[in-house]
């Protein structure tokens, strides 16, 4: 998912009031937005226990977004 595709997601859940941030803060704001720890891409990322969370794939713990 590139920034603009967050940008719009964050929107969508009333997450930003616009867009703006680096990747790691729009995920972050998505997170807290649909009521989970924003975690993304933090020392607790690795063992957060949410197996089926969308970002687990998109360089949570890795760090890496893939292309």
């Amino acid at each position: 998912m590139n920034n603009q595709e967050l940008e719009s997601l964050a929107m969508a859940k009333s997450a930003l009031d616009q867009p703006s941030g680096t990747t790691q803060d729009l995920i972050r704001a998505i997170q807290v937005a649909e009521g989970n720890s924003p975690c993304y891409q933090s020392e607790i990322a690795p063992v957060c226990g949410i197996e089926d969370c969308l970002w687990r794939d998109q360089g949570c713990v890795s760090g890496e977004m893939p292309q």
